[in-house]
């Protein structure tokens, strides 16, 4: 069997942190529903993605997954391929849990779920505070941080952060904070080619967070190819030209990319070919020449952006106007977990 080497880089808290990770958002189809169908899948890959040697797993309660994702760094822990220290897991905490006396409740259950003593980070999923209704419960992230200080220091978790916060949001908490988040999970993708986020990512360096990419090929891959959506795509010349000098795939590319940048990133796949493709980018270098070229395609293009959540207090986006207000899809609003939808 293939084996792939990640190196990591080290938390603020001194913590060692796997450089690529393994993403388990299955995602939500044209109607906005969850696509649980494909939790088998996604175990059969998380299993192969560990014994070749991922040791970075990134869930939260909103994908529905955890009771899976448990049950598979459970499974390797017992037959030896593993020991839970190896594996870095981190899980993220949703809007209907922003009081802070709610925080220790759902990282409780994060842990019920995925069956685990810790998780090794716990991030707050989004700024914004709403509840299963889809109101606006105004809570301030000030308060929900104190929760999470609260966890880290009972031991149910090694590390905080937060996820989706702009550099505002981020000044703000690091003013107001006695423990400095170790990561702020944002999207960053396709290399700086559409949302390179030069600002946020600079300023959370220079303070120690580390940055965390989701959805890293952005529209890049067919699922996000959106008829508006711009260039690079996967058959982009410019792109094709980069990848076959390195002897690379271009989303190789897409990924080495962020890892020069000091970006750590969490490619999701349940393809095992992919698995072992994204995490073997780390055997080459793209030069000066690679990385100007690869610049031009920053635009501020935003793959993910919730227009329904806009009217809500600490939206970390800028404001579309113009769009009609779109409701909530129920699937974000309540839910339960697990692939046959059966677990609390």
């Amino acid at each position: 069997m293939a084996k792939v080497s990640i190196p990591t880089i080290k938390l603020n808290n001194g913590i060692e942190f796997p450089a690529l990770g393994y993403g388990t958002w299955l995602g939500l189809n044209d109607k906005m529903e969850f696509e649980i169908t494909d939790a088998r899948k996604l175990q059969d890959a998380l299993s192969y993605a560990i014994d070749i040697g991922y040791r970075h797993i990134d869930t939260a309660h909103l994908y529905r997954v955890e009771p899976e994702v448990g049950e598979v760094i459970n499974k390797k822990i017992k037959d030896g391929v593993v020991k839970r220290e190896d594996i870095f897991v981190t899980t993220k905490v949703w809007h209907h849990h922003h009081k802070q006396a709610d925080v220790e409740v759902a990282v409780r259950d994060c842990l019920r779920r995925l069956n685990l003593e810790y998780v090794d980070l716990v991030l707050v999923h989004w700024p914004m505070s709403i509840s299963q209704e889809g109101v606006d419960e105004n809570i301030d992230y000030l308060e929900t941080w104190r929760g999470f200080e609260e966890v880290l220091k009972k031991g149910l978790t090694r590390s905080i952060g937060v996820s989706n916060f702009n550099i505002e949001q981020m000044k703000r908490l690091l003013a107001n904070c006695n423990v400095p988040p170790a990561v702020n999970q944002i999207e960053v993708n396709t290399i700086n080619l559409n949302l390179g986020q030069k600002e946020l990512v600079d300023y959370c360096q220079s303070k120690g967070v580390v940055v965390v990419a989701y959805s890293p090929f952005g529209t890049m891959v067919p699922s996000r190819n959106y008829p508006d959506s711009p260039e690079p795509k996967m058959d982009n010349p410019t792109m094709l030209s980069i990848a076959k000098k390195h002897g690379k795939t271009v989303t190789q590319i897409a990924l080495r990319y962020l890892y020069q940048r000091g970006i750590v990133s969490i490619p999701k796949t349940v393809t095992k070919s992919r698995v072992l493709e994204n995490a073997s980018i780390f055997d080459f270098q793209l030069d000066d020449e690679d990385v100007a070229t690869l610049a031009q395609f920053d635009n501020g293009f935003r793959t993910i952006r919730p227009l329904f959540w806009q009217p809500y207090e600490n939206y970390p986006f800028d404001v579309v106007l113009g769009q009609e207000h779109e409701d909530i899809p129920i699937s974000l609003l309540k839910w339960k977990n697990g692939v046959n939808g059966d677990i609390e």
